[in-house]
């Protein structure tokens, strides 16, 4: 069973309508036996005799609802040993950590919502740029999240692994909210799905604004609408969806510790330059169908999405124009448009229970995006300008079997194949290339005995890199002769898991893997973009544990730890900069304590080297967030959330490169670092209608 029929049977036995899920959606649990039903125990759902992995996971509404969030993004935390943070304005997209990675802006975490993929190719700033503040946690009914290359339906960038989001199509009741909260944070929120034909037209609007910590103001902005029309159920229906969403910003980037300890900022919320910012839109338009006939279903999904960022950033200062400063600017515009399909149907063999899922991908890119030296966000010249199509298909199969009531198998492939078409402002640099590769999978389930089942699993998967780096001849800016990247690089993975509730109230997961990549993905701090680097290899072990201590109080902790190296050895070190190794989380959520609610969450990721040879490394980062709630009669909420309650000044993410400050003689190597929020408080009132 694939994990969205294990989200069909989690939003069935909840009575919850539901978005379709990603990334197919399966009839009804009526009639396919390869897999027993999924059972639910409060608000966690059980994977036993469905899951593919151990780590294979479905994070409910009811769980969601229950976490307490300071940016959209951080929805994604749910996933056990993820790590959501930011190292700009509150308007970029966020700096992500998973499995001993330095994820950069989504580079090897396929993110997608409602089917859409949020992961951008080819991006101005970094490859794989996943921006999810258009996110409403409000609508959120599903996240659906895959660790490791072990998944036929997985393609770019899910080597690390996946999570995809599904909106529902109905609310129970109307919701209406406003919220104020220290640094100049306010956020109105209204949604409503009323009956309209045979369906339910789904509106939500979002308008927020927040300051942050911050010397110069972020004055983050945000307005963000989504309108779905849909009719029928996950497995038989359809919707369609419009969502817009724009944002402008002021950044605080990251910061040289040097300029802190002398006196040059007086405040670890300052900035050298303060006039790096930004400004994002997103529009789309997707469509989704499903239908279930007796012992098969099929799903088509849909989608245009037009994206724009005009981002401002200045990491190095005055290293390279002592007169104007390094401010650089990276616009990016696309549109991208995309099918994805897939049938399953029952497939016996030999008297066994089986099905198989047939599945096809396509997308296509048509992106303008540049480099461009500016000062105080006014352009000074222009380092490379271009124009990109890159198209790609996606096809897979696969099958699932239980041989014997003990023992299934999961077993799939993935062909793909890519175009690029790079049309840049120089000659020498424009071209096309083209790509493809198979990805086998299999996946062996054995149990459960005593509630208790273990996992053998082996996979390749693969990302893609920038365009212009498959078509590059020379340098912009130097002539300097520039060594084309393989458009299409490798990953291959081997997971030994365990999955058991043997104990009551308890569900726990175990792994131990291994994943090789034939190029990492490292960002560079005075490119401001991420690069193709060595080859590398990551072990590590992931424990993520669910307790149901009573009625009112349920127990998340999970613990992940990563040993991340580069292969092939060089007189530079083999340590991975960035590359987070240890990594933990406690959430105890409270409810059904009279109108009284709440939830204490700590997230911990520990010290990670910043070079090769693990000179520097940073210091670890360690928070505690919160909130309370009262209910006042069934329709009226009172909140109050905590963000940092122990005011610890420490870092979201730390850089280790050269730059140079105003009146340096010379750059300096030094430690950059962007700073975690002070502690801050927000206050919500809200009211369902």
């Amino acid at each position: 069973m694939t994990p969205a029929k294990i989200a069909l049977a989690v939003a069935a036995a909840m009575a919850c309508p539901a978005a379709f899920a990603q990334p197919q959606p399966q009839p009804e649990p009526a009639t396919t036996s390869a897999l027993a039903p999924v059972l639910i125990q409060g608000s966690r759902s059980s994977l036993l005799e469905s899951a593919e992995t151990a780590n294979t996971g479905i994070v409910t509404r009811a769980q969601l609802e229950a976490r307490t969030v300071y940016r959209p993004g951080e929805v994604l935390e749910a996933t056990p040993g993820l790590v959501v943070s930011q190292h700009s304005g509150e308007g970029k997209a966020n700096q992500f950590y998973l499995r001993g990675f330095n994820l950069d802006h989504g580079t090897d975490l396929r993110t997608s919502i409602d089917a859409m993929p949020v992961n951008q190719r080819s991006h101005a700033h970094g490859q794989g740029w996943s921006d999810l503040n258009f996110l409403m946690p409000e609508l959120v009914d599903l996240l659906e999240y895959r660790k490791g290359p072990f998944y036929a339906a997985e393609g770019d960038f899910a080597a690390a692994g996946a999570v995809h989001v599904s909106y529902v199509n109905k609310l129970e009741q109307g919701v209406a909210s406003i919220g104020l909260g220290g640094n100049g944070y306010a956020r109105s929120f209204i949604a409503d799905s009323p009956r309209l034909g045979d369906g339910n037209l789904l509106y939500a609007l979002e308008l927020f604004h927040n300051d942050g910590p911050f010397v110069v103001p972020d004055a983050y902005r945000k307005l963000n609408g989504v309108l779905r029309y849909s009719e029928g159920s996950r497995g038989n229906g359809f919707n369609v969806t419009a969502m817009a969403y724009s944002a402008r910003w002021h950044a605080t980037d990251q910061i040289p510790q040097r300029a802190l300890a002398d006196g040059t900022l007086a405040s670890r919320f300052d900035a050298i330059d303060q006039t790096d910012g930004g400004a994002s839109q997103r529009y789309s338009l997707s469509g989704a169908w499903a239908r279930s006939q007796g012992t098969s279903s099929t799903q088509v999904n849909a989608y245009v999405i037009r994206n724009t960022l005009r981002l401002f950033s200045d990491f190095t200062y005055f290293m390279d124009d002592p007169v104007n400063g390094d401010q650089f600017a990276q616009p990016d515009a696309r549109v991208t448009t995309g099918l994805d399909a897939s049938h399953t149907w029952d497939t016996p063999w030999f008297g066994k229970e089986s099905e198989s899922t047939v599945g096809l991908q396509l997308q296509h890119d048509n992106i303008f995006n540049a480099l461009q030296h500016t000062r105080a966000q006014q352009l000074l010249s222009t380092a490379r300008q271009d124009h990109i199509l890159e198209s790609s298909v996606g096809a897979y199969l696969q099958n699932t079997t239980r041989w014997t009531p003990k023992f299934r198998t999961v077993a799939g492939a993935r062909a793909d194949f890519f175009r690029f078409d790079v049309r840049s402002d120089l000659a020498a640099n424009s071209g096309r290339s083209t790509d493809g590769r198979v990805s086998p999978k299999l996946n062996l389930i054995f149990g459960p005995w005593n509630k208790t089942e273990f996992y053998a699993s082996a996979g390749s998967g693969f990302h893609s890199n920038d365009a212009r780096g498959t078509t590059i001849s020379v340098e912009p800016g130097t002539g300097a002769p520039a060594d084309k990247v393989t458009p299409l690089v490798g990953s291959r993975g081997i997971e030994l898991g365990v999955r058991s509730e043997f104990i009551p109230g308890v569900q726990s997961t175990f792994s131990l893997y291994r994943l090789d990549v034939a190029s990492e993905l490292v960002f560079v701090g005075d490119a401001g973009t991420t690069e193709a680097g060595r080859a590398s290899r990551r072990v590590g072990f992931e424990l993520s544990n669910y307790y149901r201590a009573s009625r009112w109080l349920t127990i998340d902790a999970d613990l992940a730890f990563a040993r991340a190296r580069f292969r092939g050895g060089e007189a530079a070190g083999d340590r991975i900069p960035g590359a987070v190794e240890g990594v933990a989380s406690l959430a105890l959520a409270l409810d059904k304590l009279g109108p009284y609610f709440g939830a204490l969450q700590l997230r911990y990721f520990g010290p990670r080297p910043l070079v090769e040879d693990n000179s520097v490394r940073s210091a670890s980062t360690l928070t505690w967030n919160g909130r309370i709630g009262y209910r006042v009669g069934k329709n009226t909420t009172i909140e109050l959330e905590g963000y940092n309650l122990t005011n610890r000044k420490t870092s979201a993410i730390d850089y280790f490169y050269a730059s140079q400050l105003r009146g340096e003689a010379a750059p300096v190597a030094d430690v950059h670092f962007h700073p975690i929020e002070a502690r801050t408080f927000r206050f919500s009132l809200s009211q369902r209608f």
